[in-house]
């Protein structure tokens, strides 16, 4: 044994027993901090959007077995793992300039909980983990769409989240692959009406978003999303209109394209759906107007009359699939 190993053992076997207790302990914390400062990053909050994938399954009326269930948790575990995989590599991206931001300055990566290397490096095996899952378990135009969604979503991280409009439509491209990627799964064809109403209603979340961004950060202009600066609220206002009245077109044609009462249908239900539609994209405009619409999941669990009629307009939908 050498001298300078003697020397480090030594100094290992004379550091008291408490003192070297308390290192691993420390360690021990730092180590769980940073997991979950990486579950953090990962935004299990937002994880609700992937609820998008039983959309179309559900329109349908194509949820009623074990083996769809089972086909659709499997896309919504893939979508959620690929979903936190571009959250980790922006946020890794991200983290000077969220360091001047008021609210994102909070996030695990930004405030140094999470070492810039751990988070490229988590997302990396995130995202190829997903896309080889999808590949080997489901068929092909499902793995086309959820890698398709990643090289979208990576390319928004690096470059496109940058460029005018662009970036709100791959936004909206995100939640629209969503709700397409459950009728993908299990080969079910998917309605235009669906597309437009689904499209067109995420843009008007987006757009809302947006807006209200501009509106609170109007004063610090510059010093946290750089793209705000060529916006204007008047533009992204025109923007959360014309997609709501868009979404709300679509979905009143979608919901009178099936005609009048079913057979053994009492009311006709899912013309009756539209109102509680309305009602909802009335009031979710009530919180864009404000410049309060935030993350669209805050604003849908946090506001008891909209979670409400959320809840009416699915009653009424449900019935109508259920021919009830």
């Amino acid at each position: 044994m050498t001298d300078r190993a003697t020397t480090g053992l030594a100094a290992v076997l004379d550091t008291p027993v408490p003192v070297r207790e308390r290192r691993r302990g420390r360690a021990g914390r730092q180590a769980a901090a940073t997991a979950a400062g990486l579950v953090r990053t990962a935004r299990p909050r937002q994880w609700v959007k992937n609820v998008l994938v039983l959309a179309a399954p559900v329109a349908a009326g194509q949820l009623v077995s074990w083996h769809t269930a089972a086909r659709l948790a499997l896309v919504f575990a893939l979508f959620t793992a690929a979903a936190a995989a571009v959250y980790l590599v922006n946020d890794a991206r991200d983290a000077a300039a969220d360091r001047a931001h008021p609210v994102k300055c909070r996030r695990p990566v930004a405030a140094g909980l999470v070492p810039v290397p751990l988070a490229y490096a988590t997302g990396a095996l995130l995202a190829l983990g997903a896309a080889v899952a999808s590949a080997v378990l489901c068929n092909p135009m499902t793995a086309a769409l959820l890698i398709a969604y990643l090289v979208m979503q990576f390319a928004y991280c690096l470059r496109l989240k940058h460029v005018l409009v662009v970036d709100l439509a791959v936004v909206t491209t995100g939640f629209l692959m969503r709700a397409m990627i459950g009728g993908v799964a299990l080969s079910i064809p998917l309605s235009r009406w669906f597309l437009i109403t689904t499209g067109f209603g995420a843009l008007f979340m987006v757009a809302a978003k947006r807006y209200s961004e501009a509106v609170q950060l109007e004063a610090a202009r510059g010093a946290t999303r750089a793209l705000l600066t060529q916006y204007t609220t008047g533009y992204l206002r025109f923007v959360w209109q014309l997609a709501a009245g868009v979404a709300v077109l679509g979905y009143c044609l979608w919901a009178l394209e099936s005609g009048g009462v079913a057979t053994g249908s009492l009311l006709p239900w899912r013309q009756l759906s539209m109102i509680a539609f309305i009602l909802a994209v009335l009031r979710y405009a009530v919180f864009a107007d404000r410049g309060a619409a935030g993350a669209p999941e805050d604003v849908v669990l946090r506001d008891r009359p909209l979670a409400f009629i959320g809840l009416v307009w699915a009653a009424m939908y449900g019935m109508a699939v259920a021919d009830v």
